[in-house]
This record gives C-alpha cells, sequence and structure tokens, in this order.
C-alpha cells in the first residue's frame, strides 16, 4: 500500500481561500466567524490523515481511501505513533502487509520515538504479530507539494465551511469525516506531562 501522511488544523474561525462566481444582486458574502465567551470547543481541531492509494488488480487507475483521527491536544510523537499503530491495524484487516507511506520531516515524525516504535513495530511483524510493516520514504525539507495529501485538504476545507455561522468542533469533525467518507472515529488523545 501507498500511503501519504499528513496532518492539519481545522480551524473553526478562519475562513479558507476561496472563489465564487456571483451576479451584482446576490453577492456572496463569508460571515467573521468569533467564539462566544460561554464557547468551550476549541478554536482548531488538529487531524491526521493517511491518503491510501488503492491499486486494484483488475484496474490500473488507482483509487484514493482516506483515514483520519481527530487529536484533543497537537500532534506529538506519541500521537503520532498512535495514529500509526491504528493504521496499520485497518490495513492489515484490509489484506494488506506493508505501507510504503510518504511523510514530511515534522519533529513528531522523525523523533527517536518514533523511530524506536517503528523499528520495533517491523520486528514484531516480521515475527508474526499482526500488522504491517511501515516503511518510511521522508520528503524533502520545505516541499509540502510533493505530497498528495495536501491538496485533498484545501479542497476539504472549502467544501466543509459553514458561510454565515459558527460550526461545534463535534460539527465540523462529522462534516470533515462525511466529506472524505470515514467514519468519525475516537480522538487520539495527547499525553499529559507529570506534574
Amino acid at each position: 500500500m501507498l500511503g501519504f501522511g499528513d496532518e492539519v488544523w481545522w480551524s473553526r474561525l478562519a475562513a479558507p481561500d476561496l472563489h465564487g462566481w456571483q451576479t451584482d444582486d446576490a453577492p456572496l458574502r463569508l460571515v467573521e466567524q468569533t467564539c462566544g465567551k460561554d464557547d468551550c470547543d476549541p478554536k482548531a481541531l488538529a487531524c491526521y490523515g493517511l491518503l491510501a492509494r488503492v491499486h486494484p488488480h483488475h484496474d490500473p487507475a488507482p483509487t484514493d481511501q482516506m483515514l483520519l483521527r481527530f487529536v484533543d491536544g497537537r500532534p506529538v510523537s506519541a500521537v503520532s505513533i498512535d495514529f500509526l499503530r491504528w493504521c496499520s491495524d485497518r490495513l492489515f484487516a484490509a489484506g494488506k502487509t506493508a505501507l510504503l507511506l510518504i511523510w514530511d520531516n515534522a519533529s513528531w515524525h522523525i523523533s527517536k520515538t518514533v523511530r524506536s516504535w517503528l523499528r520495533e513495530h517491523n520486528r514484531r511483524v516480521k515475527h508474526g504479530q499482526a500488522g504491517v510493516r511501515i516503511v518510511l520514504c521522508l520528503l524533502p525539507s520545505k516541499s509540502p507539494w510533493l505530497n498528495a495529501i495536501e491538496p485533498k485538504w484545501v479542497h476539504g476545507k472549502r467544501a466543509v465551511i459553514e458561510p454565515d455561522r459558527l460550526l461545534s468542533a463535534q460539527e465540523l469533525a462529522d462534516r470533515v469525516s462525511a466529506y472524505y467518507g470515514c467514519t468519525h472515529e475516537p480522538h487520539l488523545v495527547q499525553p499529559q506531562k507529570a506534574a
């Protein structure tokens, strides 16, 4: 399986760049959103994604499948490992044996913790544990256009926006999941630092 991985922030307040046709008598208006004092939802949701390129045996044209997990908190090494473990389980259940993961050089992707986990994970899979081997292919620095998942994020942000009201965090996550044809899975949780 060829997969393109990345994280993205889904803002409840900031509108993406949009273009649209309009007439002079009905101009398109986007309302700048603000959070009320009683709004406890985060202003943005972090989300891990894997764009899996599926090549059916009888059809040479690939199809894309998205795997998404939102994060309560922000992307860190421990959450990256949880996401990779979840992807491995999902791909194994789909009959895959290996994932060539195209990923950027974010610190939480290339940390010593993540690299150690990948080595151990691949060793366990080689010795018969359920899961898929994960082979990393890191992109050159400052080259997001080489990651095929990037345009998917842009189109998704344009598709889920609500022009005249503020979405709750739950509504936003549900819309994103629906847009990409994914189940809204339980959120990954950023571990708390010891006090």
